[in-house]
Order: structure tokens, then sequence, then C-alpha cells
């Protein structure tokens, strides 16, 4: 029922203000590729450097930390170092994004460069977000829906997160082609009302807590989430220099949370 299943690391955590949450993108049996894979917030930035694995393979790899990791602020001309941590994520604890400033990602790996530029545009807003019952053959489905304020900009995409008690749930790109009077619709099928009969990982129970979050993005990126989930990865690179996947994303991120009491269900 979920759009894509994750295995593979790593991506960058988006929520520095509570607990850090982490989304693995599935990349199929491909030949071992660099992944890069770097967020920028107004909570602050966190990257991680990995390598595709094969599906029949263990999880997590380990990330890459001997590498140089810098963010240029074009618009503030002002150049950031990245460190890695102990758990191999790259972070610096003075880069905030700021919504209208252009970012230049550049990473180095011994005689590999890769660069990625983004602007962070501005923030959306959540308005709401609720579950409703819909009626499919085999059961009623839980269908997620979240309203958010649309971006001035009308080519402005959106990639709506969802997590269960601190863990990846589901996402998806939106697009704001459905936006009426400013309002973008981002709707999700979840789990279904007989829980006995859904997947662990699809499965939605009494008291789970449901955090939303919308980060408005730009085309390039849209439709590189959209590849991911055709099973496409070699469309739509986001770097340029060496060849990798992954990207760069500097977003302003919207928050909510809901608990999920499927009693309470229309």
């Amino acid at each position: 029922m979920r759009l894509i299943r994750y295995i593979i690391p790593a991506i960058a955590a988006a929520a520095f203000a509570s607990c850090e949450k982490e989304i693995d993108f599935k990349y199929h049996d491909i030949p071992e590729q660099q992944v890069i894979e770097c967020l920028l917030t107004q909570n602050g930035v966190s990257a991680k450097l990995t390598k595709t694995v094969a599906t029949d393979e263990p999880f997590p790899k380990e990330t890459v930390t001997d590498a140089s990791v810098i963010i240029n602020d074009v618009t503030a001309a002002r150049s950031f170092t990245l460190t890695s941590d102990s758990s191999g994520v790259f972070t610096c604890q003075d880069l905030r994004g700021e919504p209208g400033h252009e970012y230049e990602l550049m990473v180095t790996m011994g005689a590999q460069s890769y660069a990625s530029s983004c602007r962070m545009l501005e923030p959306s807003k959540i308005l709401s977000a609720e579950f409703s019952w819909i009626n499919m053959p085999y059961d009623d489905v839980a269908v997620l829906k979240v309203q958010f304020t649309e971006d001035k900009d009308p080519y402005t995409n959106y990639w709506m997160r969802v997590f269960r008690n601190g863990e990846i749930y589901d996402w998806q790109a939106v697009s704001s082609h459905n936006a009426v009077d400013g309002v973008v619709r981002g709707m999700m099928m979840t789990s279904r009302k007989d829980a006995d009969e859904e997947d662990d990982d699809t499965v939605l129970r009494d008291g789970d807590v449901i955090d939303i979050e919308v980060l408005p993005v730009s085309r390039d990126i849209a439709d590189y989430l959209n590849s991911l989930n055709n099973g496409d990865y070699n469309g739509n690179l986001l770097f340029t220099g060496s060849y990798c996947l992954g990207y760069f994303l500097a977003a302003p991120v919207a928050e909510t949370q809901i608990i999920y009491h499927p009693d309470q269900i229309h």
C-alpha cells in the first residue's frame, strides 16, 4: 500500500529541534555508486556520504567520513565547513538556512569532487492534518489528508514526509498544480481498518504518534523524488562533477503532529 519501501542508507535528518528522523531510499541491484544526501533547514544541516547497497546485502553500510564537505552561502558570501560526528553524519553548528538564500554544496573525496546548488524557498504552513476512511474492495483504508499553504511561485513542489513514532513511514512529492485558493492538498493511503491484516511496516495502531513535515522543493528535486518512486535512479542527476546519486536540498520545514485513533475517524 505504501508508495515505496526503504532499505539503503541514507538521508539527512530533517528535524534538528526534536529527534533525528532519517529516510532510507531503496536503490535496487545496481553497481556500487557514491550517494550524497544533504538537507539544510532553518534548524540546521546534516549530510551523509554512503554507497549504494544491493538489496540482498545487510545494511546499513558505514558512512564515508574521509571527505571535505563545504556549504557556501552564496547570497551572504559565507562558507561553512561541515565535520563528521560519532555517527558519521556531517554537521555544522553555525549554519542555519535562510529563505531566499542560494546555497552550494561542495564535496571532495580523494580525486573525486561533487557540487550541487539549491535556493531555499519560502516556508509553507500546515493548515490541517486528519485521517478519513475510504472504502476499498478489501477493507476500509485510513487516508491521511494534509492541507498547507502554497508558495507564491506557482512552480513550487512539496515533499510531504510522514513519520510513525519517530521512524519514517512514508513520503510523497506533491505538486502545487492541485492548489485551490492558495491551499495545497496532500493525500496518502495508510493503514487498513483491520490492523491484523496489515503488514508491520504499513500498519497504524491506536495511539501511534504521526509526525508530518512539509518542505517546499524545486521542480528538479520533485523530479528526482518521483524518479526514485519509479525506480529510475540514473535520471535527473542533481550533482555536477564526478558521478553520484543523491541530492542537496535547502528547504524550510513545516511540522505538525497528530495521534492515530481509528475509532475517531469518520
